[in-house]
């Protein structure tokens, strides 16, 4: 999300409270073996496009039509998939968290919702923290107990040579009303003591994880491992498992996780 045009009535201003911005999505069943999109909407910053797409999944590209999020923005991407229906959202480039005027926080909220026989797959590209910034990234999504979801999350601490900014990353999921992953990773400036250390990243730039959810796996679980170097897999208290990555950059966080889809089938 690096394109510095700003979309008609957006405006940025050196005070005050940032941009305000909310993409939409819902992807219904067609009736045929596809999947329509009846809400396709976004506002402010954010930008969603419908992308060619092969078999019965929709394909959403999210494209950036600002530079950021800067310090004070606020922005959120709803995704909602009805039974039968299948989604795939990306985007079209790195999303650049970037220091504001005021010194205030960005916030970028995302909520996701699948229901009964339906598919998510969340992969946009990685999340690069720059130095200075300071930005608090919510992902909660809302699982059926039928619901499919394939998650990606990746962050790059810095630019090349560069230190990071301070990054708060939640991701919460939910699965037929019950709590199937909860976690929070703080980095950076200000971040609790501890973050850089061997007990957590170790000095690594580069941090992912991808959460797959099937409900097969609640008889065929795959078993815990190590993926290479930098991976591991680890299966939840549920049909679902968790691969976490951490490495000296952000390439490599996505070999890992390409490898772990790739095992997963």
């Amino acid at each position: 999300m690096t394109v510095d045009l700003a979309p008609r009535g957006v405006t940025r201003t050196g005070g005050g409270a940032g941009v305000r911005g909310t993409a939409r999505v819902e992807a219904r069943s067609d009736g045929r073996g596809g999947t329509a999109l009846p809400v396709l909407d976004g506002e402010g910053p954010l930008a969603l496009r419908r992308t060619r797409s092969s078999g019965p999944a929709a394909h959403v590209t999210l494209v950036g039509a600002m530079s950021g999020p800067l310090g004070g923005d606020h922005l959120t991407v709803e995704a909602a998939v009805h039974e039968g229906a299948a989604l795939r959202i990306g985007s079209a480039a790195a999303t650049i968290a970037l220091p504001g005027q005021t010194g205030d926080a960005a916030r970028y909220d995302v909520r996701l919702t699948v229901a009964d026989g339906a598919e998510l797959r969340w992969l946009p590209e990685q999340l690069i923290s720059v130095c200075g910034s300071d930005l608090r990234v919510t992902t909660r999504a809302e699982l059926a107990a039928g619901a499919r979801l394939v998650l990606r999350e990746e962050q790059a601490l810095g630019r090349v040579g560069e230190a990071p900014g301070r990054l708060t990353s939640r991701l919460t999921v939910h699965r037929a009303g019950r709590a199937l992953l909860d976690q929070e990773l703080s980095c950076g400036p200000g971040a609790p003591g501890g973050w850089d250390g061997p007990a957590v990243l170790a000095g690594c730039r580069g941090v992912g994880q991808l959460i797959v959810v099937r409900p097969e796996f609640a008889h065929d679980m795959p078993e815990p491992a190590a993926l290479g170097e930098w991976a591991a897999l680890t299966p939840l208290a549920g049909p679902a498992v968790l691969v976490t990555a951490a490495a000296p950059d952000a390439l490599q966080v996505r070999r890992a996780l390409d490898e772990a889809l790739r095992r997963l089938g």
